[in-house]
């Protein structure tokens, strides 16, 4: 009984600090979550619009809140997407958060955006054409079983 005495004693200190843990977690945001409001609230994000460099101070200027690695995230998120990537491979100017045109974009940013955007879509041709391969395959297995099958039917009704 005495064990059983010890191990109650030792729960409450251990949900102490998970109540603590938690109290934070409402305050805490997913990247995602994170990254829907950025588009709510800034047009350059809501409209996709090649990102100044330095977006992550500015951020932090207006959002003195945010988490760093939620915010960082976010942002890769934002400029991995398909629609940034494809905006970026022909912009001219990056924007602050409220839109305002700044500095140009380079032909370096232009062919980096340029050069993963085709990476992707090789990835995409080579995994669907991989699928359609193994379909190919499995059909071809299934088409041999059949004609196996077949045979043996065919023999063993003489036999």
């Amino acid at each position: 009984m005495k064990s059983m005495n010890t191990s109650l004693t030792q729960q409450p200190p251990a949900t102490e600090p998970a109540t603590a843990a938690s109290a934070p977690a409402p305050a805490a945001q997913t990247p995602r979550s994170l990254l829907k409001q950025l588009q709510t609230q800034f047009p350059a994000f809501r409209d996709f619009l090649p990102l100044a460099i330095g977006i992550d101070k500015q951020l932090l200027a207006v959002m003195p809140e945010l988490d760093r690695k939620t915010m960082r995230t976010a942002l890769g998120i934002h400029t991995g997407s398909l629609r940034y990537l494809k905006v970026m491979e022909k912009a001219k100017v990056r924007h602050d958060l409220d839109g305002t045109p700044g500095a140009e974009v380079t032909d370096t940013h232009r062919a980096h955006a340029t050069q993963v955007l085709q990476e992707r879509f090789k990835k995409e041709a080579d995994r669907k054409k991989a699928e359609r391969d193994a379909k190919a395959a499995e059909e071809a297995a299934r088409v041999r079983a059949d004609k196996l099958n077949q045979l043996a039917a065919k023999f063993s009704k003489k036999g």
